[in-house]
């Protein structure tokens, strides 16, 4: 893989995401960076073929604010590849009406904050292993997760999306641990690949 284009996917995810763009434009331009830029995580044999990502249909119920509690403690995620063992430590934990979700900060170089889902649509509707709210080493900042004052989050279950995993078993990903499963169904975001 090319690091410089590998530079330029992230330089564009990041920006897609400070973007202004309401969710059918994002959703539509996304879809474009899959397709055409050379570090898609779409397998080279469907590219073709390729004509858009999956979602849900827009969920407004899907929008929530929630407090935060903090957290302490580390885990480590295996994410099964050439990264290994990737260690994290809690950040916070918000109190959605789904079930409480852990923010979990990346204890590597530069760090960042990674909330993986798994939900009651993993494995049927969605990517098995889970989805991803936000991580931010990728670029993915402000729209599954905003922060807001007073120790609160806004989260939006429209923007959760998968994992470069889901598409092609060449990437290795990490997975929502146990604390960041929750039982309800989030009907919003991005569908399995392979429907």
């Amino acid at each position: 893989m090319n690091d410089l284009e590998l530079l330029d996917w992230r330089e564009r995810i990041a920006q897609l995401y400070l973007s202004d763009l309401d969710l059918a434009g994002f959703r539509a331009e996304r879809d474009r960076l899959f397709a055409d830029h050379p570090q898609t995580p779409i397998p080279p044999e469907d590219r073709a073929a390729f004509t858009g990502l999956r979602y849900h249909p827009p969920n407004p119920a899907a929008v929530v604010e929630a407090p935060l509690r903090p957290a302490e403690g580390e885990t480590e995620i295996d994410t099964g590849g050439p990264d290994g063992v990737i260690r994290y430590r809690r950040v916070a934990v918000a109190e959605t009406p789904w079930g409480p979700l852990t923010l979990w900060w990346i204890m590597a170089y530069g760090g960042g904050l990674f909330v993986p889902v798994r939900d009651a649509t993993c494995g049927r509707e969605s990517y098995g292993g889970g989805r991803y709210l936000t991580d931010t080493v990728k670029g993915t900042f402000g729209r599954g997760l905003t922060l807001l004052p007073g120790d609160r989050v806004r989260l939006d279950a429209n923007y959760l999306y998968n994992p470069s995993c889901a598409y092609d078993d060449r990437w290795a990903c990490p997975l929502a641990p146990q604390e960041n499963r929750v039982d309800v169904a989030l009907t919003a975001g991005e569908l399995a690949y392979h429907g």
